[in-house]
């Protein structure tokens, strides 16, 4: 089964826009200011290769031709790079780099729209949200 890679990758590639958005969501207060704490560590980069990654599994799960294909990896690779730069950009300002991810995450959807047709968007769709729910359970038992 195919599945796991699917999910798998794809994480790698939204780990950092669900976690920002998660925080905020739980509406989770900031340290206190009267107190010196250290700031917290930058995001890890996201590897180039979890495009490629996602892109095989993508390719094999969406049954994607092979212009598709050469597409779906420029616009994940794209995607990765822009990830990398807001993390660099912003640092520990997180209000920030979640306006950017969430516009990073806005472009890339729709090109991915254009790219796909209307099934494999869907079929696309409906695991990114089964990916989701799988992560937020993951966060909610505890486990990671």
């Amino acid at each position: 089964m195919r599945s796991a890679p699917f999910f798998l990758a794809l994480a790698l590639l939204m780990a950092t826009t669900f976690s920002c958005a998660r925080r905020k969501k739980a509406n989770i207060p900031n340290a206190p200011t009267t107190t010196a704490a250290p700031a917290p560590a930058p995001a890890a980069p996201v590897e180039r290769r979890a495009a490629r990654d996602l892109t095989d599994v993508m390719t094999d799960e969406l049954k994607l031709l092979p212009d598709q294909q050469v597409k779906v990896r420029a616009i994940l690779t794209s995607t990765v790079e822009q990830v990398n730069d807001a993390q660099k950009k912003h640092g520990a300002d997180r209000t920030a780099l979640m306006t950017d991810l969430k516009a990073i995450n806005a472009r890339s959807e729709g090109q991915l729209k254009q790219v796909l047709t209307p099934t494999q968007y869907q079929q696309y769709q409906t695991k990114k949200r089964a990916m989701q729910a799988e992560m937020q359970s993951r966060k909610s038992s505890g486990g990671r």
